[in-house]
């Protein structure tokens, strides 16, 4: 194949792709490059293992360091396992891609995608997205795309509010909005938000923007790209879905039962009565032959009952779909837009600097939140320009909070994405650095769940805040909304969705906020597609029950704690001369050191001058500040100090007058009177009392110990004379 290539200008830069000449052997392989930045997409297609029931669809992204230059830390000097940013973009390529794949089609298919080049400022993560859809578009693959993915800001201008398509590193610093969109000639698939209270106008808004001006003319240059081509003819492969004769048996042994077993409203009898149906469908309707049944026949049995287990679960989500849409019920009962029971507290623990549990219907989170200094942030390095977070939440989903015994493993990419929703969710209504310099952590434990735990996370993690004393901006709640469709295109949109109607239904759109707006969003899309006016409805309907839960949460605790718990650092913060830095810091650290074994306390200097003190209890604290303001006191003349001799010379003392600082006062201004000997007035390690009389250009600072002598003479003569008069 020929170099083939596309090119268009997306957002004020160029974007191309191209495919031909890198990785021909491939299935479909791109290259997409955005300004200076280029990721290597590629697709592969392939039989599908022995066995397999489900589709296999594997999404890779790696960053490799030498695309900006860089090294990788450590001792080690090669790429590890993939961090949390290409965690997150593995699930942002995945999930708007696999929808678009048809029902049963279970063949592998392998996406990888690898940055070769990044200019610092054009983010890969959507560029990555794009070139999968265009890399998949190459290949013979049942894709029914492509798919585009774009990135949103909102900057404040002097013409007002605006919107930016694919904002730049530096834009994303001034923006108020980061959202991310994906979308198909059949609307949008796949939204990620984190914002700062935007109301829901404003959201919509900045979706349609991105759909009309970033993903329509990226989808005609993937389509102009398959034509050059000469996109390869469509082959469907193996399909896992059942025959229209076992589905037949499946419905008319079932049907009527499995009506009446998805009415049952706790999750475990419901669960069981379905298990066991399904088990007596398979004894009675799918019986194993006996021993004395040829070969040919045990391995029809065998097929047969596998695909009478995918109708079972065919057969279960019609009825599921049909009773909420054709019935109006749901499986525990509830009206469409019913939220469930809701039970929370605070200070659930006594040692936490925050805690809270927060429940609703049959899922759970415990939240415990830690106040830190700047020594606990978390350094982010990667691509993108190293930062310290000073806010991170932790999302944790043991097996038993679903009644499982499974393995016991670190955070997968469900955990991380999860949990990377409630930060971004929580984020927008945390205090300013300055008015509040604590390093914040959330972790959020899952111990039971039936839907939505990430948003009993948020709403979890708020409560955990206010107990520990952030003084948050708002309070913020988080809600889920589903959709179900049935083969007559009615849909319907529920509130508040179970981990089955999650399963069942067409979506998963999470919404959190506060009363002001929206904070975080994320969706996950089975239909083919939204349009604006449906976003518009589900917006209105999750923030009616958004509301709702804040109401209950302010019922618990109505607003933030006065004060941070007793167990919690206290911080003090001060501003000193950064040409003082080094002087607090002392040679080798040693004077910083030595401050923080006398007191007990931390003490940490930022390049700008900023000293922020952390201790337990305020004494210690105090103590530490009283140092570090006396070190790095300016020495004005007229000021009195009480300092330590630290050495004598013939002409003179030298005396310390803070750590760090000393001064000179001559033999001539030791004593009121002629002062032969230094030492026949002072000696080393002796304390005496002293007045700065002159700091010159240089620095250098004189002190006299003979004017205060006479101060104090001439104060006594006249307290005499006062006496005598009296």
């Amino acid at each position: 194949m020929k170099d083939i290539f596309v090119e268009r200008e997306i957002g004020g830069r160029m974007l191309r792709f191209e495919t031909g000449k890198v990785a021909k052997l491939a299935s479909g392989a791109i290259i997409a490059r955005y300004a200076e930045s280029a990721v290597l997409c590629t697709a592969m297609r392939a039989d599908p293992r022995p066995g397999l029931d489900f589709f296999p669809l594997q999404c890779d992204y790696r960053e490799r360091l030498t695309a900006s230059g860089k090294f990788p830390g450590g001792f080690r000097k090669r790429e590890g396992a993939p961090g949390e940013k290409e965690i997150l973009t593995m699930r942002m390529i995945d999930r708007p891609i696999r929808p678009l794949f048809p029902d049963g089609f279970i063949d592998e298919v392998q996406l990888q995608c690898w940055v070769m080049s990044h200019d610092g400022q054009n983010d890969t993560d959507v560029l990555a997205c794009t070139g999968a859809s265009a890399a998949l578009c190459c290949t013979d693959a049942p894709f029914e795309g492509p798919v585009a993915t774009v990135r949103v800001g909102r900057l404040v201008t002097d013409s007002g509010e605006q919107f930016v398509l694919n904002p730049t590193h530096a834009q994303m610093e001034y923006s108020d909005l980061d959202l991310v969109l994906s979308g198909h000639a059949d609307g949008v698939n796949m939204i990620e938000v984190g914002a700062a209270e935007i109301d829901e106008e404003s959201m919509l808004k900045a979706i349609e923007f991105g759909y009309e001006e970033g993903v329509k003319p990226i989808l005609e240059m993937q389509n102009e790209l398959m034509e050059k081509v000469g996109a390869t003819e469509k082959r469907p492969g193996s399909s896992s879905l059942p025959s229209d004769e076992i589905m037949e048996k499946v419905i008319a042994f079932a049907k009527d039962e499995m009506k009446a077993a998805r009415q049952i409203k706790g999750k475990h009898d419901r669960g069981d009565k379905v298990a066991e149906l399904r088990e007596r469908m398979m004894e009675e309707a799918f019986p194993v032959p006996g021993d004395d049944a040829s070969y040919s026949a045990h391995k029809k049995a065998e097929a047969d009952r596998s695909a009478a287990k995918e109708a079972f679960r065919t057969l279960e989500k019609k009825v599921t779909r049909a009773l909420i849409v054709e019935d109006g019920i749901r499986a525990d009962g509830r009206e469409y837009k019913e939220i469930r029971p809701i039970d929370a507290e605070v200070s659930m623990f006594t040692r936490t600097h925050g805690s809270a549990l927060f429940q609703r219907g049959e899922t759970q989170s415990i939240v415990s939140c830690a106040l830190g200094t700047g020594r606990d942030e978390q350094i982010v390095d990667g691509l993108m320009p190293e930062y310290a977070k000073k806010f991170y939440l932790h999302y944790n989903f043991p097996p038993f909070c679903v009644g499982e015994a499974g393995r016991i493993m670190g955070p997968g990419r469900r955990e991380i994405g999860h949990g990377a929703l409630a930060e971004r969710s929580l984020m927008g209504i945390l205090p300013d650095i300055e008015d509040f310099p604590y390093t914040i952590r959330l972790v959020s434990d899952i111990t039971e769940s039936n839907g939505s735990s990430s948003m009993a996370s948020v709403c979890g993690g708020c409560l955990a805040l206010m107990d520990a004393g952030v003084p948050i901006k708002d309070t913020c709640a988080g809600i889920s909304v589903g959709r179900f469709s049935n083969d007559s295109g009615k849909v319907i949109h529920v509130t508040d969705i179970i981990g089955e109607e999650d399963f069942f239904g067409d979506m998963d759109f999470k919404v959190s906020g506060t009363r002001e707006g929206i904070t975080g969003i994320q969706l996950d899309l089975k239909a083919r597609g939204l349009w604006f006016d449906e976003l518009k409805l589900i917006f209105e309907q999750a923030r009616e029950g958004r509301l709702q839960i804040i109401e209950t949460m302010e019922g618990i605790i109505p607003k933030p704690r006065e004060d941070t718990s007793e167990f919690a650092p206290k911080l003090l913060q001060l501003q000193i001369d950064p040409d003082k830095i080094g002087k607090l810091i002392g040679p080798g650290g040693k004077t910083i050191r030595s401050i923080q074994e006398r007191t007990g306390a931390t003490v940490d200097v930022d390049n700008d001058g900023t000293v922020t003190i952390a201790a337990i209890g305020g004494t210690a604290g105090r103590a530490a500040l009283a140092e570090v303001e006396a070190l790095c006191a300016e020495i004005r003349v007229g000021t009195i100090y009480d300092g330590k001799v630290v050495s004598t010379k013939d002409f003179g003392a030298f005396v310390e007058l803070v750590p760090g600082t000393d001064g000179m006062c001559h033999i001539s201004e030791l004593d009121d009177g002629f002062v032969k000997n230094v030492e026949d007035v002072v000696k080393v390690g002796d304390t005496i009392r002293v007045k700065v009389i002159n700091v010159d250009d240089s620095g250098r600072i004189k002190l006299s110990r003979k004017v205060l002598l006479k101060e104090e003479a001439a104060g006594s003569e006249e307290n005499a004379e006062e006496a005598v008069e009296a």
